[in-house]
């Protein structure tokens, strides 16, 4: 199913920050979303997720008008549609399966989840998803004890229990070094292409949204400015989006490179993608 936003705008205040955005998203893209801070990214996404509602326009998910659920539907929603965020999200002081395994909380009781009652079955695909990103081995460390990298792999993981049919991911490598940038989209990249989920990322640096998604949306002042394909990101659509200098010329791309290469990184620092998928 396609998902559209169709003539969305959101307001705070006096100030337009997605103007009249219309979209139509197919079942299984991987999107990037590029623009500069402010440019309406961050309050799209949340949107998308009802983090946020729309102050005009609508949001469909099928036959589904998303922007119109409540209650029990929003929930639904949220867990079909799972977040992952630039500042994780995970709660420190919980072991990190105890913490993925949260993911389920839209499935089952509230109660059962915060009392940490979970099934076997839920134990063991908590596990699986960990082994699938590499970072099996920190199942019963304190979330807060581990790196950046590994808090957003975590993360990925707990999204991944919630069995979502979009994965939502709000400036996901903003606070990582170049090797764990790479290691965080190279997971998403490889959730989108097995699972087929629908995958939309915020991200900051044009070269990692060329390498990795096959359609990339620019922003300006709230409007779509550019829609297309990694290709026609060129030197003229990189204007439209970012704009000029301070001196009046064109943005120098340098600035947003990951400076990391595939052929620089040693085997051993991948997470292992051989893992068949998730189903809880």
């Amino acid at each position: 199913m396609k998902f559209d936003l169709r003539n969305v705008t959101r307001r705070f205040g006096g100030h337009i920050a997605v103007n009249d955005v219309c979209l139509s998203i197919p079942q299984g893209q991987m999107v990037g979303i590029i623009g500069r801070s402010g440019a309406g990214k961050s309050t799209l996404l949340r949107m998308i997720n009802r983090l946020a509602d729309p102050t005009s326009g609508s949001l469909h998910f099928g036959e589904t008008e998303v922007s119109s659920l409540k209650g029990a539907g929003l929930r639904n929603w949220q867990r079909d549609c799972a977040m992952i965020f630039q500042q994780f999200n995970l709660v420190p002081r919980l072991d990190v399966m105890t913490n993925v395994m949260l993911g389920r909380l839209n499935h089952r009781s509230t109660a059962m989840s915060l009392m940490g009652i979970f099934t076997r079955e839920e134990r063991i695909a908590a596990l699986a998803a960990l082994e699938r990103l590499g970072i099996e081995q920190t199942a019963l460390q304190p979330a807060g004890t581990l790196s950046g990298g590994q808090q957003q792999r975590v993360a990925i993981a707990r999204a991944l229990m919630q069995t979502p049919k979009m994965l939502l991911a709000d400036e996901p490598i903003a606070s990582l070094d170049p090797l764990n940038a790479r290691i965080v989209m190279d997971a998403l990249k490889d959730i989108n292409e097995r699972e087929g989920i629908t995958v939309i990322t915020n991200l900051h640096t044009l070269d990692t949204a060329r390498a990795y998604c096959e359609r990339i949306i620019g922003m300006a002042a709230g409007r779509v400015v550019f829609d297309g394909p990694p290709e026609a990101l060129d030197a003229e659509a990189v204007t439209t989006i970012y704009g000029t200098s301070s001196d009046g010329h064109a943005i120098d791309e340098t600035m947003t490179s990951t400076s990391i290469r595939p052929e620089t990184l040693p085997v051993s620092a991948l997470p292992r993608m051989t893992m068949a998928s998730v189903h809880a």
